[in-house]
């Protein structure tokens, strides 16, 4: 079985706080390049392959925008 780890970043409900950028163990998170329409850098899942899944993120986030969910899959062909 190997468990996977999926970050739902909902961009309407983040106001571009930084909390996820600077707290994140992995560096998983990072800000957009540009200022979008919305007037600050958004938030992106930059590298999610490096997640493990601690939380931390949602834990912190004032708006409820991420959350991080773990499920385990078998890693058997069927």
């Amino acid at each position: 079985m190997e468990i996977v780890i999926k970050i739902e970043l909902r961009r309407e409900w983040c106001k571009g706080c930084n909390l996820c950028v600077q707290i994140c163990p992995k560096a998983v998170f990072d800000r957009e390049s540009k200022i979008s329409a919305r007037g600050f850098k958004e938030i992106i899942v930059k590298q999610p392959e490096k997640c493990s899944g601690c939380q931390l993120c949602e834990m912190l986030c004032p708006d409820l925008a991420i959350t991080v969910s773990k499920t385990t899959e078998s890693s058997e062909i069927k």
